[in-house]
């Protein structure tokens, strides 16, 4: 089989295939020849789009009984977000077969390429990837991208060939140490997941191996924890010793154009066709990584400038009274300051931002922070916590912390729904922030708008 350390069968089982990280590398497998099944608690588009290329997969609670699927498999998979006490976890244990968290397989896919390209940071990873991915696609080089979002060309899969490998490296249970990639990138270093870790110190220093463990690695000059992480070649827009600068910023829009230094020497004019500062960023680090490959600089420019967006990426799903409802994966105080202030500047009305926290455990560790970044938005909704893989703590809820900012608090989709239905008037855009369903409740609540 294309892997070693998989078994000779070939058959393999993912307990949470519907994660957008988890359905890429089950789709990889069977590209290169395994028989893929799987599990998972709901059917999502990406449990739906495996179904359709006929991967079996179990949806739905585990009710006790093991599917012949999971039974027949020599392998399987899981996520960190599995719990360890899940039922079907516990018996692939007792019966003997091999187990693999989803770090040690995407370790043991990266090295069958000639080269590999993993992308960390605490935000921005997808972006970035997905950048690459359309930069190698632009120099025609063969290359295999697994992408933690939905790329609006590639998706979150995409193969032509085994040179190069791109992927994200998750900072969550330290899992990017599992990657010993020829290129690294480390986009920013903030304090989230932190959960996992001991302290600040102990995050840095996660990074700072992560680099180490990397052939080479690109970290940003203007990040002052990656100032941290060792000699590494940087890129950057406000300190003026960055490798790799953004200078003579112009904005059309919410769209950005820069001319790009390499090592002081003015190189080439970059114009995003995605929205937001924070891309500039993404655009710099994607530029460095492949031009260390020894890409040409036009070539790689072609590459970012055609990238549009990643779904939930300051996506716009559709418009209600004429104004816009747009979709971002923002659930970090940072992320959200940003998205905000590039929707406060496209909003031509009223603004409504309805915000869902992402687990417990973040909201009430960065409950400060969010209070900070929340407080000032006029028209804020703060929705139903999306708790993931916690349980229900009062000190982090959503509801503590719509009552520390002040905002209208939405239990469940129809008072949502309720609340934008009598409030919105013509013009008003409706921006819809996280990382967990608050995604398929905006798309529900704009089609119940418009009674479609």
């Amino acid at each position: 089989m294309w892997l070693d350390g998989l078994g000779k069968t070939g058959k393999i089982y993912f307990i949470g295939i519907g994660g957008v990280s988890m359905s890429a590398l089950a789709k990889l497998l069977r590209c290169t020849g395994y028989q893929v099944s799987g599990s998972d608690a709901v059917c999502n588009e990406s449990v739906e789009s495996l179904k359709n290329t006929g991967v079996f997969v179990r949806t739905g609670e585990f009710g006790g009984e093991v599917c012949e699927a999971l039974k027949n498999a020599e392998t399987v998979v899981y996520t960190d977000a599995i719990s360890k006490k899940d039922g079907e976890l516990l018996y692939a244990q007792k019966s003997g077969k091999k187990i693999l968290k989803r770090g040690e397989l995407l370790s043991l896919v990266s090295k069958k390429f000639s080269y590999s390209t993993a992308v960390a940071g605490s935000h921005g990873k997808t972006t970035c990837t997905a950048m690459c991915a359309h930069i190698l696609k632009a120099v025609r080089a063969p290359f295999a991208a697994h992408i933690g979002g939905e790329d609006s060309r590639f998706g979150n899969f995409y193969i032509n060939g085994f040179e190069h490998f791109l992927t994200e490296a998750c900072e969550y249970k330290k899992n990017l140490l599992a990657l010993t990639p020829d290129r690294a990138i480390v986009l920013n270093v903030d304090l989230d997941h932190m959960e996992c870790y001991e302290g600040e110190a102990d995050l840095v220093d996660t990074f700072r191996t992560f680099c180490q463990k990397s052939k080479t690695a690109f970290i940003c000059a203007d990040d002052k924890r990656s100032e941290k992480l060792g000699d590494f070649p940087t890129f950057g827009i406000k300190n003026p010793f960055a490798d790799y600068r953004a200078v003579d910023l112009k904005q059309t829009g919410e769209r950005y154009s820069f001319t790009l230094h390499e090592y002081g020497r003015e190189l080439c004019r970059i114009r995003l066709s995605c929205v937001g500062f924070c891309n500039i960023y993404n655009a710099l680090a994607a530029f460095a990584a492949m031009r260390s490959y020894g890409f040409d600089a036009q070539e790689i420019v072609q590459g970012i400038e055609d990238f549009r967006a990643v779904k939930r990426r300051y996506e716009e799903i559709g418009k209600y009274k004429g104004g816009s409802f747009v979709c971002d994966y923002a659930h970090h105080p940072k992320e959200i300051l940003s998205t905000i202030a590039t929707a406060q500047k496209a909003a031509k009305k009223r603004l409504f931002v309805v915000f869902q926290p992402h687990t417990y455990s973040r909201t009430k560790l960065l409950m400060e922070e969010f209070v900070k970044v929340l407080s000032p938005i006029r028209n804020l909704v703060v929705y139903q916590t999306y708790a993931a893989r916690e349980k229900y703590d009062e000190a982090g809820s959503a509801q503590t912390l719509s009552a520390r900012v002040g905002s209208i608090y939405a239990e469940n989709v129809v008072a949502l729904k309720t609340f934008l239905e009598k409030t919105l008037k013509d013009g008003d855009e409706v921006l819809f922030l996280g990382a967990g369903d608050i995604y398929y409740v905006a798309k529900f609540v704009l089609k119940e708008l418009n009674n479609e």
